[in-house]
């Protein structure tokens, strides 16, 4: 998987500068922050935004295989992972080097850091995070928050122990210039914080329809929401409607938050940020493309169908279609792409999610296809299409 790849990239990396030298607190500190600059900044809703459009304009005159590896852009995630790991790993270095090296106040905060560290390390393991989601999301966050604290006590600390004033010695420690880029990235979509007023239809207790006037986020973009801003935030894609201002989004029950907000909708929702595109729009590169989507991932593949912006074939299978999202949306889906394959699995079970896929890919002549789905089916979509030979794209809940 590219994502391991990258992974992998900044390990090798990191260890070439371990066989370089590094030598000192100093040097452990500014190693460690970049390291946290990397995974933090790969995650930045702009610098994902402007890579999305960037592998958007590849001419698709260019071999397949190019494109096919510009589609793979959005596994960046494996650099947030590979920044985070090795960023902690050479932290605990400093950690235990700093022992008899600095005052005692700036020995107990790297303490506490480590402490902090290996936890969002530790919970965010792919296993652990899939268990006990909702921990894993209050120790990253409420984590992170508190490393951002604890980075710039340390750094003034540091800094104190120089000689000289100590704006001084701060403006001359590289580590303490990380920091700025990476607090002002941090800062950034907190910034943009907004509640705004929603609108919500349920057509059926398995998903909430939402509708926000809300700004004019690109096709394939998704949102984060949250009913408090210091608590749960969940991302889903967001639908533009052609010549409506705001954005609509699909919230199906899968969990604890999201039976809540189906079952008790609110009256305005609080967005960070700015809409963030999608894996879908790296589909773009190809010159056609095969959808498919199961259930509610219907929602990141509508946002494409409305646009027009590649020529497509859709398979969506879900159970039924009408009674689950309401007979407005299928009427949409087969307005705007009339042949669209819409497997009732209520009607007809489930199908085998390759063979459809493949059907699809070999009838319309696409180059490429795009599913989205669950863990599962996406990877035995993604994969299994992928052995074949055949450019396939899919979420990868890589970090």
């Amino acid at each position: 998987m590219q994502s391991n790849r990258l992974a992998l990239l900044v390990v090798v990396a990191n260890v070439v500068v371990l066989l370089s030298g590094v030598h000192g607190v100093a040097d452990l500190a500014l190693v460690a922050q970049v390291n946290f600059a990397v995974g933090i900044l790969v995650r930045q809703q702009l610098l994902v935004n402007c890579l999305s459009r960037l592998v958007m304009k590849v001419p698709k005159s260019w071999p397949l295989r190019v494109r096919w590896a510009f589609a793979k852009g959005y596994h960046l995630g494996g650099l947030h992972v590979g920044g985070a790991v090795c960023g902690t790993l050479w932290f605990l270095a400093l950690t235990v080097a700093a022992i008899g090296q600095v005052g005692a106040a700036l020995q107990l905060v790297y303490c506490v850091q480590a402490v902090l560290l290996l936890a969002i390390v530790i919970t965010a393991r792919p296993k652990a995070r899939a268990k006990h989601h909702d921990r894993f999301e209050r120790v990253h966050r409420y984590g992170g928050w508190t490393l951002s604290i604890l980075f710039w006590i340390g750094a003034l600390l540091l800094a104190a122990e120089r000689r000289g004033p100590l704006l001084t010695a701060m403006a001359g420690t590289p580590t303490v210039w990380v920091l700025v880029v990476t607090t002002l990235s941090s800062l950034a979509p907190w910034m943009l914080l907004r509640r705004v007023p929603i609108d919500v239809i349920r057509p059926s207790s398995h998903v909430a329809l939402v509708h926000s006037r809300y700004g004019r986020p690109m096709a394939g973009s998704s949102r984060s929401i949250a009913r408090h801003p210091l608590q749960q935030w969940h991302s889903f894609a967001v639908i533009p409607t052609p010549g409506v201002p705001g954005f609509r989004m699909a919230v199906s029950r899968a969990g604890d938050w999201t039976g809540e907000f189906i079952d008790d909708p609110p009256s305005h929702m609080w967005v960070r940020g700015v809409a963030t595109a999608g894996m879908a729009n790296y589909g773009l590169v190809f010159r056609r493309v095969v959808y498919v989507a199961t259930g509610s991932g219907i929602g990141p593949i509508l946002a494409h169908i409305l646009a027009s912006r590649v020529p497509s074939k859709l398979v969506w299978v879900t159970r039924d279609p009408v009674k689950t999202y309401g007979q407005h949306l299928v009427d949409e889906i087969l307005a705007a792409q009339p042949d669209a394959l819409i497997w009732d699995t209520d009607a007809h079970g489930k199908p085998d999610m390759v063979k459809l896929a493949y059907s699809a890919y070999a009838d319309s002549g696409a180059e490429a296809v795009i599913c989205v789905s669950n863990r599962k089916v996406t990877w035995s979509v993604v994969h299994g299409l992928e052995q074949l030979g055949i450019p396939a794209l899919g979420p990868i809940w890589d970090s």
